[in-house]
């Protein structure tokens, strides 16, 4: 159900169970995390996560889940919670291409990526009042931080599902695009960042992460591009950068 493919310094995580439009069950969220485990010990320059047919991810998968015995808690915070983090501080830019549904725990792992692009007629929201339940996986978090309480609110009481054009439009997400266009775009996305200058790129990825969960206030987020910056100095690839300016030619980056 989760496919890892590693070559040219890019990881292609699948979520592969169309026929459940990827819903995730705990064997499921086991194995995602394995995935990013290999991965990151591969060391590879960009990773992708895509789903297979036409959904992304419609959340958790709860055909056989009885609500009486439900171990709600086991699965959030023992298996979802954690798996998000490790997303989020992959050690290497992270991509994903989401179409169809992108819904629960499936929205939980976008917000944990670093860059996402959707396809134009993505489903994109919180189903969740149908189910008498809350949306959950960072969801509300992404929600109000991107749209702010209103349109948050009106989307988690009514449940109706934004477009992927709707949700890049709002500032969801980075760029929407035909279904057909997805994953060549990623896939292009990925294979430049893989080639690029690593060391500054994971820099940026530590910022910008500081400042999303409120660690870094503005002079603080100055102060760290500042030591980045120093530090970046000593690099194989910053002397690279500038000896292609000079030169008038593209660099050839090695990620030191």
């Amino acid at each position: 159900m989760i496919d890892l493919a590693i070559a040219d310094g890019i990881a292609r995580v699948t979520l592969d169970a169309p026929e459940k439009l990827n819903a995730l069950d705990e064997t499921a969220l086991r194995d995602l995390t394995a995935a990013y485990t290999e991965a990151e010990a591969a060391g590879v320059g960009a990773l992708i996560l895509a789903g297979e047919g036409r959904a992304f991810c419609a959340g958790r998968d709860i055909a056989g889940v009885d609500p009486a015995t439900d171990d709600v808690a086991g699965y959030l915070e023992g298996l979802v919670t954690p798996l998000l983090r490790r997303i989020s501080r992959f050690p290497a830019p992270t991509f994903a291409a989401a179409q169809g549904a992108c819904l629960g725990v499936g929205l939980g792992l976008l917000a944990a990526t670093d860059v996402v692009y959707v396809a134009v007629d993505a489903k994109i929201g919180s189903p969740f009042a149908a189910l008498g339940a809350v949306l959950d996986s960072g969801g509300h978090a992404l929600l109000v931080s991107r749209l702010g309480t209103h349109k948050t609110l009106d989307l988690i009481y009514t449940g109706r599902l934004m477009s992927g054009a709707e949700a890049v439009a709002s500032g969801l997400f980075s760029r929407a695009l035909p279904s057909d266009e997805l994953r060549g775009a990623v896939d292009a996305a990925a294979a430049t960042v893989a080639a690029g200058a690593r060391q500054a790129l994971l820099a940026s990825k530590r910022i910008v992460a500081g400042l999303r969960d409120g660690e870094l206030a503005f002079w603080d987020a100055v102060a760290a591009e500042n030591a980045a910056q120093a530090a970046l100095r000593d690099t194989a690839d910053y002397h690279e950068g500038f000896a292609a300016f000079r030169e008038k030619r593209r660099p050839g980056f090695t990620g030191r």
